[in-house]
């Protein structure tokens, strides 16, 4: 598994979080604009700056994002 910068993991998990929000609570204004500004940060982020990820490193970041609020939301339902 690739490593990736904290910042870039964090906010990859800050937009699973938010995007999981909106599915449940669909319509919230500050969500779609936290979505919309989440998704900027990860996408321009200066780690792609090498290049363009490819899919696979798309994937597992976003498996990562998803692990990571699955386990919070494990840990909030205990």
């Amino acid at each position: 598994m690739r490593s990736f910068p904290d910042d870039l993991a964090r906010a990859q998990r800050d937009w699973s979080a938010t995007y999981r929000q909106l599915a449940e609570r669909p319509g919230r204004t500050e969500l779609r604009r936290r979505l919309y500004r989440l998704s900027a940060q990860v996408f321009f982020h200066p780690h792609w700056q090498r290049g363009r990820p490819r899919p696979a490193e798309w994937r597992e970041l976003r498996d990562l994002g998803r692990s990571s609020v699955a386990d919070i939301g494990e840990r909030l339902d205990r």
